[in-house]
């Protein structure tokens, strides 16, 4: 199921400010290469996540799911001076898709690319969190929340993508172990206290969290 009209959203897109020639490169590189090109942010997306990091001017960001490095640097460059984003990728491909996009777009410096898996390189990066972007597997999202949270700062961010997940959280019998896994997050996200949060129908959905 199509969440966002495609009318829509290529009107967004018309009004939004217009991708850097490199961006719409790499995205045009994956949409024409990639198997799984759904999963990149797109250009309203990666707008909106270079907006709100420009508007916390973050020292540290982490992102869970790197793939080819195209939300990493739209979300790098609301860093502060010195300020770093440590990403996380499972799939050494993409990991070396995006190693090489961060070198053309010279982010090298404040990009740290972590291979392996998220949960166990979480707990050995001593980082205090000001934005945490999780967009990797979706049966991992819940896991990956209570590891962060607790370094992530007060007035800090947590974003979670795909939390509708092509529209099947919607349907009245969820199938699948995805759906499932978001419909799960999801529900513990609405009864968690020590966060307020808003859900945003762009894209697959964004998840806005913001702890107290």
């Amino acid at each position: 199921m199509e969440i966002v009209n495609s009318i829509a959203q290529l009107y967004a897109e018309n009004f939004s400010s217009q991708e850097e020639k490199l961006m719409s490169e790499i995205a045009a590189h994956t949409y024409a290469n990639h198997p799984h090109s759904d999963m990149l942010s797109g250009h309203v997306q990666g707008k909106f996540l270079e907006m709100i990091s420009r508007l916390m001017q973050p020292e540290r960001i982490l992102e869970i799911g790197t793939f080819v490095g195209y939300s990493s640097l739209y979300l790098s460059k609301g860093l502060k001076p010195g300020g770093k984003l440590h990403t996380l990728e499972l799939r050494d491909e993409d990991a070396d898709t995006a190693e090489e996009n961060f070198r053309k777009a010279n982010a090298t410096d404040k990009i740290i690319l972590h291979r392996g898996n998220a949960l166990e390189i979480i707990p050995t990066l001593h980082e205090t969190w000001d934005i945490v972007f999780i967009d990797a597997d979706k049966v991992g999202y819940s896991e990956y929340y209570k590891l962060v949270l607790p370094n992530v700062r007060s007035g800090g961010l947590i974003i979670a993508d795909n939390v509708l997940f092509h529209g099947e959280v919607l349907e009245e019998n969820i199938k699948g172990k995805n759906p499932k896994a978001i419909h799960a997050f999801n529900e513990m996200i609405k009864e968690d206290g020590s966060v307020e949060k808003v859900m945003l129908t762009v894209r697959d959905g964004l998840f806005l969290i913001r702890k107290k």
